[in-house]
């Protein structure tokens, strides 16, 4: 199970994403993205993983072609930081955290 909730505000668009992130739950994140998107001026889009239980591989490389469009991937656990690290390359500490919090979590 998946729930995705839409936060938009003036400077970016957030997909709040709960649950698994896996098999035909991705092609439904992207259906989801799609129809937010159209007709809409370009913002920045964010995908909040915070409460993220699992990803598969059909997960990650979504998750990576979305960083590759200029995604920001925000994530606060381990698996989903690790996660975000890999398709970054950012270090595990400040994986997909704003610089400010990413500072601060390295203390």
């Amino acid at each position: 199970m998946l729930r995705i909730t839409i936060h938009d505000n003036l400077e970016s668009l957030t997909f709040q994403l709960e649950g698994r992130l896996a098999g035909g739950l991705v092609r439904e994140v992207e259906e989801c993205r799609q129809r937010t998107l159209a007709g809409r001026r370009e913002k920045a889009v964010r995908f909040d993983l915070a409460g993220v239980t699992f990803i598969d591989d059909a997960g990650k490389a979504y998750l990576a072609a979305m960083y590759r469009q200029g995604a920001k991937l925000v994530a606060y656990d381990c698996l989903t930081k690790a996660i975000v690290a890999e398709i970054s390359r950012d270090p595990i500490g400040t994986a997909g955290l704003p610089r400010a919090k990413a500072k601060a979590s390295r203390y």
